[in-house]
């Protein structure tokens, strides 16, 4: 792999050789642990929902120590952004509010006792012409005359016994259906899970077997009848022909409450055994596909690497990592077929270990995330079971993934929020094994010891300031155009001073770069910069003549251009001066160095490979040169990416502090970045760290926004602006008090008042639609607890959610 100018000296002192930026690949690849040997990062522990009423928790990771191949086959389906994927099973559709309790067992005993009453009336005979349906269809001779007259034969006694037994089965169905039984048993039995179920199932079924064959439920004898009309009344002489009737009776009775308290399940349990689905198919695995077979090398032909990497996989030589680097490999291999051989021979000769990353690692040290690096999402928490979240969206897991960072992120929160270990580490950490797999590379900016990560989980460790830094960085951004580093530099400069146009600063540092690197072939040093800037007669003369000497007639005219624009009034020089003089302290000697024989790391790098970079501000005693230097990050890196051909390398900018660093000009490049493959990740303390002309084109230029919990209402106020309205029902009751007329009535008033304490009154509800704010600026102020932050995420394809309360995790 080229190295860019990555790799080289930080200073051209010879006492301080510094290791190169990405390490040779080892001789023999890093071991691969097997699966008895403990749990892998893929296999993280299982994740479930909180549970709901009528709803199973479904796992969301495999559990701990699963291998690769199972990790492989977990399903992950399409979804909507945000969602985490990994063996993602959607809730069970929503349930209408539902009845409240106490009316639940009032309605269910008024049901009851209803029932009774009735049964009670019938059996006693005082409903009138109850027997009339029964006459109609049976003969006359069978009964007494008149209406109400009873059975006169035995088969009139045994046809009002079937008739009895079929009323009560109809009442005692009509009973369980006006008094919702099913709805309290579901509630109060159900849901308390076995073995309570189970238990509440048995008590019920004795209770029930004891009031059959006491007779008080007309069972026994509506079956004996019946048996005795099909097969004759001889039946009943062999006394093992009743005892076979009555087991089945005693069996029909037990079956449904069998069935209700799940008793075949139970046992199955207890045995260790799994009992069979319920409508008797075998249960599908969770993972019936043939992922780990390598279906795509198959497809091509490929059979003994595909065998190769199956054997890896089931075998425990590869992680997560293996798989998803291999399968990226492939995948470019196929648009240059030439590469195809050589890749397959690699897999054949080193099996997981092929198209290793140029450092030689295949994962990180240790990982404090949950990552699918298949598909390259980080899970950052679940959302909340709260009414602001929609009802599919609650308990899921909320992950971030490429896609979602391409369209960039703004995450605002006051220091102790958790920005940084809760979501800008993790985001470090799944760019970093997506470098590892080849398919992104990442520049995490942040102060010195902020918990972006090991120096072992970076190829390019940059500690500015540090005198045992073995990088630097080069303030021109790897760039030989004189106008592109000018432009760049006076962005970094200051590109946060509103009273300067950066577009003058830029001129004036053209008129000095371009003639400078004519003359030396390189740019200027920092104190050289400044010399320059400061316009001090013995830089430009020495400049000058060596212009003169070589013949750089254009150039010459440059900087005759800057000597007359020199003191003028609004000249930007002496402002830039003043900036670049930050930099020109004794902790920066040795940094910032431009002579041939110092190549610093050049940002152009991260365009064309997977490299994982770390930069280190002294934000401590340099807090003005820091922000000078993260301004300057992100305005080359906006340029460098929107310039590059090569787009199928996602690269990301993670600012750790994004203070003071926006500005007019970055603001459109990060508006650019979306098409390009690439995003930047950026966190404030508040919005007011960006000027105020630019917190609606900010919000409007990052399609993922954060708010995290401690905002302030002016805060909440720009996001609930830009997360805009949306239409919700409204319900106002208002109550009327009743004034009764009749005495009857206004004695039942007063006896209800003087019960409950409360007059008699009537509610009015009137339902309306009407554009509410998603967050209001008061909710996202007071009402986002401790530990949580309000996430809006959009692709680049242009899906989006809506604003979720998200449980963060650390």
């Amino acid at each position: 792999m080229d190295d860019d100018g990555t790799r080289g000296v930080r200073g051209s002192s010879a006492d301080r050789v510094p290791g190169p930026a990405l390490p040779p690949p080892p001789t023999t690849p890093p071991r691969v642990p097997a699966p008895a040997a403990g749990p892998r990062p893929a296999a993280t522990p299982v994740e479930q929902r909180p549970a709901r009423p009528g709803s199973a928790s479904p796992a969301e990771q495999p559990v701990p120590g699963a291998p690769v191949d199972a990790w492989l086959r977990t399903p992950r389906p399409p979804q909507e952004p945000g969602v985490w994927r990994y063996g993602y099973t959607p809730p069970p559709p929503e349930e209408p509010e539902g009845v409240s309790n106490r009316s639940l067992l009032v309605g269910a005993l008024i049901s009851l006792l209803s029932a009774l009453l009735l049964w009670s009336l019938w059996r006693n005979g005082y409903l009138p012409y109850r027997l009339v349906p029964l006459k109609l269809f049976t003969p006359g001779e069978w009964w007494n005359p008149g209406t109400s007259g009873g059975p006169r034969t035995i088969e009139g006694s045994d046809a009002l016994t079937v008739y009895e037994a079929i009323l009560f089965g109809l009442l005692a169905y009509g009973c369980g259906r006006i008094g919702n039984f099913s709805e309290l048993f579901r509630r109060h039995v159900a849901d308390r899970g076995q073995p309570f179920l189970a238990l509440a199932a048995a008590a019920a079924a004795g209770l029930t077997q004891l009031l059959v064959w006491k007779e008080a439920l007309p069972v026994v004898r509506p079956v004996l009848v019946l048996v005795a009309s099909v097969a004759g009344g001889e039946i009943y002489q062999s006394q093992t022909v009743v005892n076979v009737i009555y087991a089945g009776i005693a069996a029909a009775v037990l079956y449904p409450f069998a069935r209700l308290g799940r008793w075949r399940e139970l046992i199955a349990a207890r045995r260790g055994t799994a009992a069979p689905a319920p409508d008797g198919t075998a249960a599908a695995p969770a993972a019936a596909t043939s992922a780990d077979r390598w279906p795509e090398l198959r497809t091509a032909g490929w059979t003994d690497a595909a065998d190769t990497l199956t054997a890896e996989v089931r075998t425990g030589r590869m992680n997560d990592v293996d798989v998803a680097r291999l399968r990226h490999a492939w995948a470019l291999a196929t648009r240059r077929p030439d590469r195809l051989a050589p890749l397959a021979e690699a897999v054949l000769r080193t099996g997981g270990a092929a198209a290793l990353h140029p450092s030689g690692h295949r994962d990180l040290p240790r990982r404090g995330a949950r990552h699918d690096v298949l598909t390259g999402q980080v899970r950052i928490g679940r959302c909340a079971d709260d009414p602001h979240n929609p009802y599919v969206r609650r308990g899921t897991g909320l992950a971030l993934e490429p896609a979602l960072l391409g369209t960039s992120l703004l995450a605002v929160g006051p220091p102790g929020a958790g920005k940084t270990a809760r979501l800008i580490r993790p985001v470090v950490e799944a760019l970093a094994l997506r470098a590892l797999a080849g398919q992104a590379a990442v520049l995490a900016v942040g102060g010195a010891g902020a918990p972006l990560g090991p120096d072992d989980a970076f190829d390019v460790v940059v500690r500015l300031g540090h005198p045992g830094s073995a990088h630097d960085i080069d303030l021109y951004g790897g760039t030989t155009d004189p106008d592109e580093a000018a432009a760049v530099l006076a962005e970094g400069l200051v590109g946060d001073v509103g009273s300067l146009d950066s577009r003058r600063a830029a001129t004036v540092l053209a008129q000095l770069l371009g003639p400078y690197r004519a003359a030396h072939g390189h740019f200027p040093s920092v104190p050289e910069l400044r010399e320059l800037l400061d316009g001090t007669p013995a830089a430009l003369a020495g400049l000058r003549t060596s212009l003169e000497a070589a013949g750089h007639h254009a150039m010459l005219r440059e900087l005759d251009a800057r000597s007359r624009q020199a003191g003028g009034p609004g000249d930007p020089a002496p402002a830039l001066a003043d900036r670049v003089a930050l930099l020109d302290r004794p902790a920066f000697t040795g940094f910032f160095a431009t002579g041939p024989d110092a190549r610093p790391f050049s940002l152009r790098a991260l365009g064309q490979h997977p490299l994982r970079v770390r930069v280190d501000l002294p934000e401590r005693g340099h807090a003005e040169a820091s922000r000078l230097l993260t301004r300057l990050l992100l305005a080359q890196f906006t340029a460098i990416t929107a310039a590059r051909t090569d787009t199928t390398l996602f690269a990301c900018l993670v600012l750790d502090d994004a203070t003071h660093a926006v500005t007019a000009e970055t603001v459109r490049g990060i508006r650019r970045l979306r098409s390009v493959n690439a995003g930047a990740v950026l966190a404030l303390r508040t919005v007011d760290d960006v000027p105020e002309t630019l917190h609606t084109p900010l919000l409007g230029a990052v399609g993922c926004t954060a708010a995290f919990s401690g905002i302030t209402t002016w805060d909440g106020k720009r996001f609930a602006e830009a997360w805009g309205k949306e239409w919700v029902e409204t319900r106002e009751v208002a109550q009327h008090t009743v004034f009764a007329d009749q005495p009857f009535t206004r004695a039942l008033h007063a006896l209800r008042k003087l019960v409950t304490g409360k007059a008699v009154t009537t509610d009015a509800v009137t339902v309306r639609q009407v554009e509410r704010e998603r967050w209001s600026a008061s909710e996202l102020a007071y009402a986002v607890p401790a530990g949580h932050a309000v996430i809006r995420l959009a692709t680049v394809e242009g899906e989006h959610a809506p604003p979720l309360l998200v449980h963060l995790e650390g």
